[in-house]
Formats: C-alpha cells, structure tokens, sequence
C-alpha cells in the first residue's frame, strides 16, 4: 500500500521537481510502504461520523459528495477492507451510479477537533441488501433511526496521512458539551454551596 507511488503520476513528479519537492518525495515512495492499516487508522476511522468520497461519473467529471451517520458506521472489516451500509437520501444515486461504472475512488476523512486527516483510495463495490444478510449484520449501525438502501465495501488500495496544516479545529455539540461537563458540575457545586451559606446567614 504504497501511496505514493499510486498517486504521484509522471504529471505530478514533473511539477514535483519544478518546484523543489520531488527528491524528498521520492525517498518516501522507496519507504513508506505499509500492509494495511495499522491500529492507528483503524482506531480513527472507527470514530469518525462523516467522510467525503470523490468518484468519476460517464460524463467525465470527479463527483464529490459528504457521506454522514453515527460515529463509527463506517465499518473495518479487515485491515484491507472497510464498509458501511448507504442510507435512504436524496435519491439522486450519483456516487452510486458512478460507482457501478467506475469502481475507483478516493474517500477523504477528517477529525476536526484533532486536525487529522485520513485519505484513502479505494475500489468500491455496491452490495445489495438481499445478497449477502451477514455482511448487513455486521455493518449497520446500533441505536440510529435510518433506512437501508444498500451497502458500499471499499477495497483499500493506499492510504496516506495529511499533515494537519489548515485544518480549522471545530467541535460538534456533543463534543463541546462533554468538554463542559465538568466546569458545569464546578459552578453547580458552587452555588448549591452559596444558597447553603445564605440559608444559614438567613437563620441568624
């Protein structure tokens, strides 16, 4: 899974050596070779409650659409193969539809509140319901109110990491409410303790 060398095309090594980068980045293509993902990715993809996913249509332009669910339903099926189960949407089936012509694509994940981003590429495979029962078992999501249309399996073919470079931290809700939990519990405490020293004050 050298990523390297299945992204850097002879275009890309070209404006590589124009502009200074190339002899760095060759080193890493004779290195950076590694058999699957690491618990490092696996951890982190398990997180992650949204990815973008690029695919090429017939009409021979790149399709990129945000895909999102709870966190985690997207699922590691091995070290080599991830997968979620593709939920009722707007029912245009553009990525679904590009996906049955073209099997390659690239998925984009990001964590925000960490500044960490994960791409992948892949070729993707649809799954109908109906055809294989355990593998729906195994990918679909506990306690999250959806409906089923299909599911997607990606085979990995590289990975690489970004570094973390003008990724703007931002946090959901829950994050943040998590993160305040204990300052609310501080203030909570404190004034249980004000009233508790105004009643005896009061009493005199």
């Amino acid at each position: 899974m050298n990523y390297s060398k299945l992204a850097f095309t002879d275009a890309i090594k070209k404006l590589q050596e124009n502009q200074g980068s190339r002899e760095a980045y060759d080193r890493m293509e004779k290195m950076s070779v590694v058999d699957g993902l690491t618990d490092n990715e696996v951890n982190f993809i398990k997180d992650r409650d949204s990815f973008y996913i690029a695919s090429y249509g017939e009409n021979e332009y790149p399709y990129i659409q945000h895909r999102g669910g709870p966190s985690g339903f997207m699922k590691v099926i091995d070290n080599k193969t991830i997968g979620f189960v593709d939920f009722s949407g707007n029912r245009q089936y553009i990525s679904t539809g590009n996906i049955s012509k073209h099997e390659k694509v690239a998925l984009i994940m990001v964590s925000y509140p960490q500044r960490a981003r994960l791409k992948i590429y892949a070729h993707a495979k649809i799954v109908e319901l109906k055809d294989d029962e355990k593998l729906y078992d195994l990918l679909k999501p506990e306690d999250y109110k959806f409906r089923p249309e299909r599911m997607m399996i990606f085979e990995i073919q590289a990975y690489d990491w970004n570094c973390p470079q003008h990724i703007t931290p931002r946090f959901t809700a829950e994050e943040i409410e998590k993160a305040l939990a204990p300052q609310k519990r501080y203030i909570a405490d404190l004034e249980n303790k004000v009233k508790e020293l105004e009643s005896k004050l009061s009493e005199k």
